[in-house]
Order: C-alpha cells, then structure tokens, then sequence
C-alpha cells in the first residue's frame, strides 16, 4: 500500500505542530503501533527533542501575540519538518520517491501552517486571550486525533486532513480583514517602541 496518505497526512499535522507529530510518530514506532514509522523517528534523542519542544509550543501558543511571534519563526520550521518526515516515511516504505514525499509532505505542512498562521492573527485581534487557549486545545487534540487514526486508516484519516485543509483556507479567506487589522496594530506598536527609544535617547 503507498505511504502517500501519511505523508500528507503527518504533513498536515507538521503544519500545526511539527514537535506533536514527529512525537507521535516516534512513539507509534517505539511501542510497536505501527510498522510504517521509520527507526530515525523512534531514537531517544529525537523523541526527547521534539518532546521538550512541544511543551515550549504547548505554552507559547496558548499566549496572545507571543502564539504569533512563534509562528513566524515555525514558517520554515513546519514545512521542513513536514519534508522531512515524508521523505523519511517514504523511504522506509519504499513505495513513494523520498522527493515526491517531501515535495508533498512540505508544501502540506505550508498549507497548513498559513491557516494555523493567519487564523491566530485574527484571533488576537481579540482582547480576550480564553480564544487563543481554546484554539491551542483543539488543534493539539485535533493533530493528536488525526496521526492517531492514520496509523490504522490512513486514506481515511488524508480525507479528513485535506477537508480540514481546505475549511480552513476558506476560513483565512473571510478573515483576511482581522488579519490585517492585527498586521496594523503589530506595525503600530513597532513604530510606538521605536519613537519611544529615541525619545528616551542621550541628549545631544
């Protein structure tokens, strides 16, 4: 059977948590889950970094504008995670070209990302900062949910990951007016800290 659903489905799961699912994955492999996951995704180091890596995530992503922050720098992190568990899976699997999984599994994990990306950007334009936790919550569970079921249905559990995919595009797409009303107040805020420092400069 081709590897292909769970490479595109990990890469989904990479593009909102990249740590989560390259955990999950390793631990399916360690305990015997799945014969799919490849050793490299089962060695202690890997499991042990992608473990302390989530629990930083875990508590960035549930604080308003810090969630963001993270995001920007994960905007090369998830799809190369993405790529590169593909290629791996593909590898071990044999039945799918590591270039075509990782060209796959990368540009998924993108996908995903700027829906997870954007959606946080108009969630913080929100005073409240309960949305940002509920949000975390439900896509932790949701990337937990979904490696979780295609370890035993994948093609089932690609079909859910790719409706996800696309509800969230159309989503971005009707918030695109909170997105660049935070993308303002975040260049405000930039230009208020930096007229405040060169006011609070050494005199002449």
């Amino acid at each position: 059977m081709s590897v292909l659903p769970l490479v595109f489905t990990s890469g989904w799961a990479s593009g909102i948590n990249a740590y989560a699912a390259v955990l999950l994955l390793g631990l399916f492999g360690l305990t015997g889950v799945s014969d799919e996951v490849p050793q490299t995704l089962q060695r202690p180091e890997v499991l042990i970094v992608a473990g302390v890596l989530f629990l930083c995530e875990a508590v960035a992503d549930k604080i308003p504008y810090v969630d963001s922050a993270w995001d920007s720098v994960h905007t090369v992190v998830r799809p190369l995670a993405g790529a590169w568990v593909g290629a791996l899976l593909a590898g071990h699997s044999g039945s799918l070209s590591d270039v075509a999984a990782g060209l796959v599994g990368g540009s998924t994990a993108l996908a995903s990302h700027t829906v997870k990306a954007g959606t946080r950007m108009a969630v913080n334009t929100s005073p409240e900062p309960v949305s940002n936790i509920v949000l975390s919550f439900a896509e932790d569970l949701g990337v937990a949910g979904i490696v979780t079921f295609a370890m035993f249905h994948p093609e089932a559990a690609a079909v859910v990951a790719a409706v996800l995919l696309v509800s969230g595009l159309v989503v971005l797409v009707f918030l695109l007016s909170r997105i660049r009303r935070f993308l303002r107040r975040r260049a405000q805020r930039r230009e208020e800290r930096r007229l405040a420092s060169h006011l609070s400069g050494p005199p002449d």
